[in-house]
């Protein structure tokens, strides 16, 4: 009998294995001037990291992915294959090593300052605004002109604070010259959220002369900070074919009961026309505890499209399918949320107290926001329901 030995794998080096995974799943917001605290551009820089990178991947920390991708396939996902797992854990135990840098593939080029493509436009709050150490502060509202002499599409758009320690969330939104397109969401930034970009053919609407709404909510951190926040977007270079149009589920009508570790609550949007679902963002505050979207279709059949089972305040994305979900007139999109008010939650401000809706993050929302696909000249008729 012959027996034929079987070679080891190579053992993984960062050049050759671990950049192309840093470069896929991480760099975006491990590179300076973004979120993370730390960068891995380079071999040096991520080395001193490889112990605590471990302990992330192990326990699936890293890179922030919260969807159940047995449901469905997102565009941007996050999440490491096995494979990528596997890699990054050999490559740890056996000492990081470095490699040949020439197995290296070519870096990947990101623009100063930004996670999108150097931006065509970039408009800033008017003023700085100062943020107290201590209290509450209510919503800020800035209105700023675009000064558009024709209509512009939007493929790819990124909402960025200067101080992002005491900005709980931005909104940014389109109100046209009649004043009648206020409200039609453009962009928005929230703890963990990334820019929106779109696939080819796809983009929101600017009216001309149309003004932006910036909806400011900042939170006190401990230390005063000052904010200007702005927007940066890409226009695009073909006329889209599908617009991309904002909407959502509330449910604002609540009571989370002292000490409740999951309680419910649900709402929906009812759709009145055609339309392809594309991105989901679920919305709650410190209580978040889980959600799910269920499409119920108007033959009776239901499909559910997105659930996050452990959700995280601190990474809210919005999750695009990888292939949007064609949503018949007579649609239904109905989100279940879950809330846990009990002593074991660790982020709970009070767990003696019954929990209503509120703007602050020590109260709560029920947000199920949606993006939705339809032809460019057609008007959004669908509603929020409860």
């Amino acid at each position: 009998m012959v027996f034929t030995a079987t070679a080891p794998a190579a053992q993984p080096t960062f050049h050759r294995d671990i950049t192309p995974i840093l470069a896929a799943k991480c760099q975006t917001c491990h590179r300076p001037g973004e979120a993370a605290p730390m960068s891995f551009l380079t071999y040096t820089q991520t080395r001193p990291w490889a112990k605590a990178i471990r302990e992330a991947v192990a326990t699936n920390r890293m890179p922030p992915w919260h969807a159940d991708n047995t449901v469905t396939h997102y565009s941007n996902d996050l999440s490491l294959t096995p494979a990528q797992r596997s890699l990054i854990l050999a490559w740890v135990d056996a000492g990081a090593p470095e490699g040949n840098p020439a197995e290296a593939p070519k870096p990947k080029v990101f623009t100063d300052g930004w996670r999108i493509s150097k931006p065509d436009a970039i408009f800033t709050l008017p003023e700085s605004f100062p943020v107290p150490a201590k209290g509450t502060v209510e919503y800020q509202y800035f209105t700023v002109p675009t000064n558009f002499k024709e209509d512009r599409w939007v493929e790819m758009a990124e909402v960025r604070p200067s101080a992002r320690e005491v900005v709980h969330h931005a909104i940014v939104s389109v109100r046209d010259e009649s004043g009648f397109f206020g409200g039609q969401f453009l962009a928005g930034y929230a703890p963990g959220a990334a820019p929106q970009i779109w696939k080819p053919g796809v983009a929101r609407l600017i009216p001309a002369g149309a003004q932006l709404i910036f909806q400011m909510h900042y939170t006190a951190s401990g230390k005063s900070a000052t904010d200007r926040t702005q927007v940066g977007l890409v226009f695009a270079k073909h006329p889209p074919r599908e617009r991309a149009v904002a909407l959502r589920a509330i449910n604002s009508w609540f009571v989370i009961p002292p000490g409740a570790p999951s309680h419910k609550v649900e709402a929906a949007a009812q759709i009145s026309e055609p339309l392809k679902l594309a991105a989901i963002r679920p919305h709650m505050h410190l209580r978040g505890k889980a959600f799910e979207v269920t499409a119920r279709f108007p033959n009776g059949s239901s499909r559910s499209v997105l659930k996050v089972p452990r959700y995280d305040f601190h990474w809210q994305p919005y999750y695009y399918l990888e292939t949007p979900l064609e949503l018949p007139a007579g649609s239904r999109l109905e989100c279940t949320a879950w809330f846990d008010n009990s002593p074991n939650n660790p982020r709970n401000p009070d767990a003696t107290e019954s929990v209503r809706w509120g703007e602050q993050s020590w109260e709560e929302m029920m947000i199920g926001w949606f993006d939705v696909l339809l032809p460019v000249h057609e008007p959004l008729r669908s509603a929020t329901r409860r």
